[in-house]
């Protein structure tokens, strides 16, 4: 009985000190909101888009973030008599490089408020102005994974036990297929589509094959190709959109990527999930190995195992990209300004 009792003394001397650090850090568990102190009450942040149109602020309300992805205490709204009260300023680069709407340089800026340059845009289509905003900027809203809210085009997550597996189509009529509406000579893509195309069969779709899909078309055609061009309009960092993450992961077709190097997609997507086309010598050699593992069932259902494990989580949904400046605001650093913003965009 002794023994017991001592050894109850000695379980609670151990166990006492982890609890209070156990106990600590999980009082002090990040939250989004402004004022991590224990002392003061939570308050909500207030994020102001300036000057969006009507049809970009289509579906966006004050209490979206909490309605639809359970972000407390954070606040969207489009008024201009919010300004002073504003915690973020969100400025849509797109609207800014048109010209269709100014920095309210004129106006006082509140203590603590901060501007957010917000751009999907590759680093090639953000236009020529970004020289002017030195010192302008706070944050950066963007698919780079470097940026201050990373928004990218899609993600993975694992598979909850009990998720239904996709099912993988294995019954192909077409070797590549390609969906593509822009298309200029120039392009890279537009090269190495002429090169494949000599070697293999290439099944082209969209409008500048006078060949459109209709939405609802477009991911069944896919899925009865082997392989599919998820070619990106521009070289940039981290640019991978979804050619990627929906029209071939979510299709069932292997991607065959051209766009950022290799580096970039493996950060971001499953191994052996996708074929670079910077990995063979030449697109002829490409064309040639695409063809070899389309007769080789085991080679080419080894690059669809991904599914067993992962499932996609496509994030073009502009809401959702707001509402992470909410969740990442509190590890904004106080005093940060983008000096050459154009210097940081155009990073390789």
């Amino acid at each position: 009985m002794k023994k017991y009792i001592l050894h109850c003394i000695l379980s609670i001397l151990v166990l006492f000190p982890l609890y209070v650090w156990l106990n600590g850090s999980l009082s002090r568990r990040w939250s989004p909101e402004v004022s991590l102190s224990d002392n003061s009450e939570p308050r909500n942040l207030t994020i102001l888009l300036w000057h969006w149109n009507a049809e970009r602020a289509r579906a966006i309300s004050q209490n979206m973030c909490w309605e639809r992805f359970n972000i407390p205490h954070c606040k969207v709204m489009m008024q201009d008599a919010m300004y002073m009260k504003a915690d973020v300023v969100v400025f849509l680069n797109l609207e800014l490089a048109k010209g269709r709407m100014k920095l309210p340089l004129d106006l006082p800026r509140p203590p603590g408020q901060r501007w957010a340059w917000f751009s999907v845009q590759s680093a090639n289509n953000n236009g020529n102005p970004l020289g002017e905003y030195g010192g302008v900027f706070n944050l950066t809203v963007s698919y780079r994974r470097d940026a201050d809210v990373s928004i990218p085009y899609g993600g993975f997550v694992p598979r909850e036990f009990g998720d239904p597996v996709d099912d993988i189509p294995m019954k192909k009529t077409d070797l590549v297929c390609w969906v593509v509406s822009h298309y200029k000579d120039s392009f890279r893509r537009s090269q190495v589509y002429k090169e494949l195309s000599a070697v293999i069969p290439v099944k082209v779709y969209g409008h500048w094959s006078n060949n459109p899909l209709a939405p609802n078309d477009l991911l069944p055609t896919i899925s009865r190709c082997y392989f599919y061009l998820a070619f990106e309009n521009s070289i940039s960092k981290d640019y991978i959109t979804e050619k990627l993450w929906i029209n071939s992961y979510q299709s069932g077709a292997v991607p065959v990527v051209l766009g950022p190097p290799v580096e970039d997609y493996e950060a971001v997507a499953p191994p052996h999930s996708f074929i670079h086309v910077d990995e063979f010598a030449s697109v002829k050699e490409l064309g040639e190995y695409l063809q070899e593992l389309a007769g080789d069932a085991k080679r080419y259902g080894e690059y669809l195992q991904w599914k067993r494990d992962w499932k996609v989580q496509p994030t073009i949904n502009k809401e959702w990209r707001l509402c992470q400046i909410c969740l990442r605001y509190p590890r904004f650093p106080p005093h940060k300004v983008y000096t050459d913003l154009a210097a940081w965009v155009k990073a390789t």
